[in-house]
């Protein structure tokens, strides 16, 4: 289950990822711009403001976060992205931090770059910091002697769950798509106790607290908490340095 007010404790921070990626979308009068997990709707919003006269598309297949972003004032639709396809006018998709829940997501890539019209957009950013101690301590308690029992049906994501730059800008050049492909480590500074903690409970935690009851969950937070403060030690002042990785790709498809 996806918590909405979670995932916006760090909106600004969360967010700065998405406006790097649709600054390297050109797309001047599209008619159709779609958001594929728009999550809670705040950063749909953004599109709707560059893009005032296109037809806007939301989904996501969270039924929390559709709801947050209908509140929001976005027409946004429940939908799992594997499920969608692009209507005839669709001139801009945008994808941000999402295909990395997705296996079969480089299949998905080929065949929306095959249908989306001539001179399309595809804008997709993912996380690429799964073998960063955030997540590798996740995965190493997961898997202990301890937590197994409860967590050992868990899929968690590990570094092959997404591809390096290079690999993305070949899948998509293969099918006739302009690539712009890149990666950018953002140092983040975060603040207050467990900072880290609380950055990932909004996103990488969220298989672990669904498969969990409120009080083993607790649990689970307090036996990584230390963890993660070794890791990524406190400064004096109470902020923590968080390095962010994150793959960048924006794909323009051939004219027809």
């Amino acid at each position: 289950m996806w918590d909405p007010d979670k995932y916006l404790d760090f909106a600004d921070l969360r967010g700065r990822p998405f406006f790097d990626l649709i600054e390297r979308v050109r797309a001047e009068h599209p008619r159709r711009v779609v958001d594929l997990g728009c999550g809670p709707g705040n950063l749909t919003r953004a599109l709707a403001a560059r893009w005032p006269r296109a037809t806007l598309e939301a989904s996501d297949n969270s039924p929390e976060m559709v709801q947050a972003a209908q509140a929001a004032g976005v027409a946004a639709e429940l939908r799992d992205v594997r499920d969608w396809v692009p209507r005839p006018d669709t001139d801009v998709v945008v994808s941000n931090a999402v295909l990395q829940w997705v296996p079969e997501h480089r299949e998905l890539l080929r065949r929306w770059a095959r249908q989306l019209p001539g001179g399309a957009w595809l804008a997709i950013q993912v996380p690429g910091n799964f073998d960063a101690p955030s997540h590798a301590l996740v995965r190493e308690l997961a898997a202990s002697a301890s937590w197994a029992p409860l967590l050992g049906s868990v899929e968690l994501r590990e570094g092959g769950a997404v591809d390096a730059p290079r690999a993305y800008a070949e899948l998509l050049a293969t099918q006739d798509c302009e690539v712009d492909a890149w990666e950018t480590t953002y140092v983040q500074r975060l603040s207050g106790p467990d900072a880290v903690l609380e950055w990932i409970s909004g996103t990488a935690l969220r298989p672990i607290q669904a498969a969990l009851n409120g009080a083993d969950w607790q649990r689970f937070r307090a036996e990584l908490a230390p963890r993660l403060d070794r890791a990524y030690p406190p400064r004096s002042d109470g902020t923590t340095w968080f390095e962010f990785r994150r793959i960048f790709v924006v794909a323009r498809t051939a004219q027809r």
